[in-house]
């Protein structure tokens, strides 16, 4: 620790999940709050994203792993409260903004110093808590991992998502054209006002058909899994990339190899919350350098649906698992 650390309240608030199960499950609650170890930034948390690892956590499915916080919470926005003793390139009071492996609802978060970014200027910090999870998986799976070029067609799924959004707008701030597929009319509507190229309800339409006659795609991001999938291969023009995330039609898919083959295709996939630190660390250099300039400019902001207290998690939960969300869903912090 350094020699000018400020003095931190012995508790806080956080909520924290009970037992496995529904919304309801999250409860508030007193924690000690935590110390840094020696490359951790404490920040004092202005505002936390609520994701669906969040949901997936609280339900039982998606474990911290080893070392993390039990508490939920992928994300932050606050000011730098407390430097481990290695930490370099931060200072007390900056304001910041962090992907967590977990503790985000809370009055106090730890991060890698590695996976803090600063607030962008011109964003409020619940603009800014919107950012980390999202970006850092677009960037992660679309740019680094699909190598996304600006003039090749981006196909993502459940565009109005938080995931779905800052793919849109990511895509189009790098010159990318974009098609997003959402569950309803007004979704759908909601994807062309956030700068889609084109958008399908992907309960009623033959969203692949079309794609495939209307110059195909060359990236998937997939969140979906089961039967889309060789919904999303037929569609991809040849030396296409298809990147999964998530499986919310399941985990188990029918993918026809010939097709791979004769259209040279790559399916790939990752999760963020588990990877080692220094890659994190990697992964937000670069998006200091590409993505930031882009959001100093106005060409990407994210987009809020709502905001709850920190004591309301159950309610944000709430919201998100009923589906009519458009954009991320934060938590302020007192």
């Amino acid at each position: 620790m350094t020699d000018a650390q400020p003095a931190l309240p012995a508790e806080m608030a956080a909520v924290e999940i009970t037992t496995p199960g529904g919304p309801k499950v999250l409860k508030p609650a007193s924690r000690p709050v935590p110390a840094p170890g020696p490359n951790d930034v404490l920040i004092k948390v202005a505002a936390a994203g609520v994701n669906r690892p969040d949901v997936l956590q609280r339900l039982g499915h998606y474990p911290p792993p080893p070392g993390a916080s039990d508490i939920p919470g992928l994300e932050v926005a606050g000011a730098v409260a407390a430097l481990g003793a290695e930490v370099s390139g931060w200072k007390i009071g900056d304001s910041v903004c962090a992907l967590l492996p977990g503790g985000g609802y809370a009055q106090y978060a730890l991060a890698d110093a590695g996976a803090c970014l600063p607030a962008p200027k011109g964003l409020s910090l619940e603009e800014a808590a919107a950012l980390p999870e999202t970006v850092f998986t677009v960037w992660a799976n679309v740019f680094d991992d699909a190598g996304l070029k600006a003039g090749e067609t981006l196909l993502v799924h459940g565009g109005t998502s938080g995931i779905g959004v800052t793919a849109i707008a990511m895509a189009k701030a790098f010159g990318a054209n974009v098609i997003a597929t959402a569950g309803s009319d007004e979704k759908c509507a909601a994807c062309l006002r956030l700068g889609a190229d084109a958008a399908y309800h992907y309960e009623k339409d033959a969203w692949e058909q079309d794609i495939a006659t209307k110059g195909g795609a060359d990236v998937v991001l997939d969140m979906a899994g089961g039967d889309f999938v060789a919904r999303n291969l037929s569609c991809l023009n040849p030396g296409g990339r298809h990147v999964s995330i998530a499986f919310l039609r399941g985990a188990m898919a029918r993918v026809n190899i010939l097709a791979v083959m004769q259209k040279r295709l790559r399916l790939s996939g990752s999760t963020l919350r588990a990877r080692p630190a220094a890659e994190k660390a990697r992964l937000a250099a670069d998006i200091r350098r590409e993505v930031w300039p882009r959001i100093k400019r106005g060409d990407i902001r994210p987009t809020l649906d709502s905001a709850f207290a920190l004591a309301e998690a159950a309610k944000a939960h709430a919201r998100m698992e009923a589906g009519g969300h458009i954009g991320k869903i934060i938590l302020k912090v007192d």
